[in-house]
């Protein structure tokens, strides 16, 4: 328990376990292309599809489901709905970038030990469910959750994660075999890797900048800055951005 000024925080985590938190949401990376042979043991993976299970959910209504693929034949179908999607999205940058993109490495499907697809099922627990009556997309705002605590669990296990996002649905729906209300929402490369890069690779290879956060904020209404209106909180944010490394 901890007292700062004349509040005291009875639930705050102790000092090492925060670091511990911050340093995997800090140093999580979307891993492509340092896969190497070791198996992920059994202890190790229940441990990361639990702590994604317990991810937020609207309506506690647990969307999701994890298809572990091991299998290679498999992998091999999925590699190729990868190839196809990859050469419609070369042809969609200007000549300018065409290039420098085809050089990325943006997946590790067959270099993983494991690939997992997280999955929504749009239909569990019926149509009415709790949150999502105004906005029917938040079941798969859930399994995106599901996506992420897995992820940051990964990390604080050493193992590495990539999301392929460069496959149409459809394809990996018929290769997976998926009922049509099951929405695949991630395919996964997971694995322990040689290294984690210090920066994400398309920010050290400088495809796109790091944002600053201060200019992403605003005070109450779009636009309003917090320059002028928090001030204080504008301090903070550009101290703190400046006071860790990744």
């Amino acid at each position: 328990m901890s007292a700062k000024g004349n509040l005291t925080i009875k639930n705050e985590f102790k000092e090492s376990d925060k670091n511990g938190v911050y340093r995997a949401i800090y140093s999580r990376r979307d891993i492509r292309g340092q896969f190497h042979g070791d198996t992920i043991s059994e202890e190790v993976l229940s441990r990361i599809l639990h702590a994604a299970h317990h991810a937020p959910s609207v309506g506690f209504m647990q969307p999701w489901n994890f298809i572990l693929i091991k299998n290679f034949k498999i992998r091999r179908a999925v590699h190729e709905a990868y190839k196809h999607a990859n050469s419609e999205a070369t042809l969609m940058f200007s000549e300018d970038k065409r290039e420098k993109y085809q050089k990325f490495k943006l997946e590790g499907i067959l270099e993983s030990p494991l690939n997992i697809c997280i999955t929504c099922d749009r239909n569990r627990f019926g149509p009415t469910v709790i949150g999502r009556t105004a906005n029917p997309d938040m079941d798969m705002f859930s399994s995106v959750c599901a996506v992420h605590n897995l992820w940051l669990a990964a990390r604080a296990e050493g193992l590495g994660v990539g999301w392929v996002s460069i496959i149409h649905n459809r394809e990996l729906s018929e290769i997976l075999c998926l009922p049509e209300n099951i929405v695949p929402v991630a395919y996964l490369c997971v694995g322990y890797v040689t290294h984690f890069p210090p920066k994400p690779e398309l920010e050290s290879a400088g495809w796109l900048p790091r944002l600053s956060l201060e200019k992403l904020i605003f005070c109450d209404q779009w636009k309003t800055d917090c320059q002028t209106n928090w001030p204080k909180l504008y301090e903070e944010v550009q101290s703190y951005r400046n006071s860790y490394q990744e």
